[in-house]
């Protein structure tokens, strides 16, 4: 089994590299030939004349791995067994020990499938969605390097290693974010998306040096162990004594809300749609963003010691949910809409995580991937039909020329808005039952806003499927003509990812909320005795299990009545609501908020320095301006050399008469 684990993981690694490197030097080699191709044509779809075999390679590769995940997930998962396998001596200086293992049990199965699976679609999907890009190697080698960072976060024995793998998504998605790199809104986003993970990254590496400095190591099976003993443990730091394990467990938390976008560092998700649309169902859907949960998830020994932390993820997480929702509620750009509902939706699990359901987290992480993927690369297919137009505005009464890509939207909206028996009714109802059942006053408000959300959820995703689809076109005459359906390269994924949204949660449901979920999971999953949640969950009133669905109905509803019944009334009640219509469209005005308390102080400091400290005092009165000094004085006494006499014999005269004046004067007294 080693072999196939070490396939699974670095596959993805070896396509990344011979198609980086091997594709663009094939791309160097014929450049001339695919500059002139791009010279000849219409600007907005040029051919791509260079090799068809990095494309070809890469997915290959990753639908070998994806393969393999699950039969790694039915061995682990399914047949309970854990494996480690060390790769190669990594890091030992002074007490500090490091290897590069890969720690597999049921929670790295379970991510290894959902990671392996969306990323070998989305490869899939690229085939055709990206045919026409002139720098395909370097697009899919940035997909599989992206895959490859992934994996290395998910099969981690220890904290650094998920820190290598979390900074190589981090960097990956910088690479993919901003891969029309001549686009100034992707580069700027790209760099927001870098940013803002470094501020949530800075608090994970303070995490990592924190449990070192208490444990003396971050080898996890070290560090479960004796976490125990540190409950009730103090630190004392500038004068405070801080809680060991709340401390830690905030600090790792705070990675996971940058890499994750919760609520205050949640700004760079939206902005990182301005990759191409394959990235966004990659980094959105099913990778980057649920990594912090993963980490939560893999650090449930450390968040079972800290009731504290575990209540702060758990608001967090409510407040996010919300927060994204009524976001999405009048956002116009279709890809924004599910970004904020993937913002959304994260905070739903950091809720399951926050009360102790760690099972039903990652439930609902696993059946996500599928419809959110399915969203994603859904919407592409619309962009891709309708010349790259995002603005749901500019749509409309596409359904008769998109069937197919229509179905498969349809099927990812009832999936994510929880109708019966789709995937996210399983994992989704399971979270807010659990807020429920959780009986404290951080869990009910928890239920209340997810509930709140859930409404929110059905009305914005219908929203998009009946300003898209449905109504009269609102688009152009030359647009509509050219409207068509997309490549079987683009739908083949779609059918996959439907079928995985429409089953998965019914499949797997026993297995990750069920009563022998404990089996399932194992060692991985920690919960202290007194976490009883998973057996909870299932006891809450009717009312309670009926709200997400009583949610969805009103919120349909309310999404038919506005955009197909009464189309005039939107338009209306923003009118009317223009204040609260504003606040949401500027997404509660969090970039203008930062822009004034952080980017123009720290603009304002930078230009102080450059121009007083740097111009003024240091050019001014140090090396440089000794030296103009000098040159400055000689050039003045040069001046006054001019040779001519009659200067000479002026100056003379004036002298003499100044001296005369002064010894009159002076003997006068």
């Amino acid at each position: 089994m080693d072999t196939v684990f070490l396939l699974i993981v670095f596959l993805p690694l070896i396509g990344a590299l011979i198609a980086g490197l091997g594709g663009t030097l094939a791309l160097k080699t014929i450049g001339s030939a695919a500059e002139g191709a791009h010279a000849h044509d219409d600007g907005h779809h040029h051919h791509y004349a260079g090799p068809r075999w990095p494309a070809l390679l890469t997915t290959g590769l990753l639908l070998v791995s994806a393969v393999l995940s699950w039969y790694a997930f039915y061995d682990v998962a399914i047949l309970q067994k854990s494996y480690k396998v060390t790769v190669l001596p990594w890091i030992h200086s002074g007490g500090l020990a490091a290897d590069w293992a890969l720690r597999i049990d049921t929670l790295t199965a379970v991510m290894l499938v959902v990671v392996n699976t969306v990323s070998s679609l989305v490869h899939v999907y690229s085939n055709g969605y990206m045919s026409h890009d002139a720098h395909q190697p370097r697009f899919f080698a940035y997909l599989s390097l992206f895959t490859f960072a992934m994996l290395m976060l998910v099969t981690s024995d220890n904290l650094l290693q998920m820190f290598f793998g979390w900074e190589g998504v981090g960097l990956a998605s910088y690479l993919l974010i901003g891969y029309w790199y001549t686009r100034p809104a992707a580069n700027a986003a790209a760099i927001k998306a870098f940013v803002v993970n470094r501020i949530g990254d800075f608090g994970f590496a303070l995490g990592i040096f924190g449990t070192f400095w208490v444990f003396g190591s971050i080898e996890f099976d070290t560090i479960f162990t004796a976490a125990p003993e540190q409950t009730g443990k103090t630190i004392s730091f500038l004068g405070y004594d801080l809680d060991v394990m709340t401390t830690l467990c905030l600090l790792l938390f705070m990675g996971a809300m940058g890499k994750s976008a919760q609520f205050l560092l949640h700004t760079w998700l939206p902005d990182a749609m301005e990759g191409p649309t394959p990235v966004s169902a990659l980094i959105h859907a099913a990778t980057m963003v649920t990594a912090g949960v993963f980490l939560v998830a893999r650090m449930s020994p450390f968040f079972e010691l800290s009731p504290d932390a575990a209540m702060f993820v758990t608001v967090i997480g409510a407040i996010t949910a919300f927060f994204a929702a009524t976001v999405g509620l009048v956002q116009n750009d279709i890809k924004r809409v599910i970004a904020y509902s993937t913002c959304s939706q994260l905070g739903y699990m950091f809720v399951a995580m926050g009360v102790g359901a760690y099972g039903v987290g990652i439930f609902h992480l696993f059946t996500h991937a599928f419809f959110k993927a399915l969203l994603f690369l859904g919407s592409g297919s619309v962009i891709h039909a309708m010349s790259d137009e995002q603005d749901m505005r500019e749509m409309g009464g596409l359904q008769p020329h998109l069937k197919k890509t229509w179905a498969m939207m349809l099927v990812g909206t009832i999936a994510l808005t929880g109708f019966p028996l789709t995937a996210g009714y399983y994992s989704k109802d399971a979270v807010i039952e659990g807020a429920f059942a959780a009986h404290t006053g951080v869990g009910t408000f928890a239920f209340v806003l997810l509930v709140i959300a859930a409404l929110f959820t059905s009305f914005y995703s219908w929203r998009l499927m009946f300003m898209t689809f449905h109504g009269r076109p609102r688009a152009t005459k030359e647009v509509m003509s050219h409207v068509h359906e997309s490549p079987a390269s683009m739908l083949v994924p779609l059918y996959v990812l439907a079928a995985g949204a429409l089953l998965a949660g019914f499949a797997f449901k026993d297995y990750f909320v069920g009563h022998d979920e404990a089996l399932f999971w194992g060692q991985s999953l920690y919960r202290g005795s007194e976490n009883t949640i998973v057996d909870d969950l299932h006891h809450v009133p009717a009312l309670v299990k009926f709200s997400p669905l009583i949610a969805m109905i009103i919120g349909f509803v309310t999404a038919w009545w506005f955009y197909i019944k009464n189309p005039a009334l939107p338009v209306a009640l923003a009118e009317q609501h223009r204040p609260l219509y504003k606040f949401l469209l500027n997404k509660w005005y969090f970039d203008e908020l930062y822009d004034l308390i952080f980017v123009r102080p720290a603009m304002w400091i930078g230009r102080f320095l450059w121009k007083k400290g740097d111009g003024w005092v240091i050019d001014g009165f140090g090396p440089d301006g000794i030296s103009a000094r000098v040159i400055d004085v000689t050039n003045r006494i040069v001046r006054l050399q001019t040779g001519f006499v009659y200067h000479y014999a002026f100056a003379m005269l004036i002298g003499i008469a100044i001296l005369v004046t002064y010894f009159v004067i002076g003997g006068a007294h």
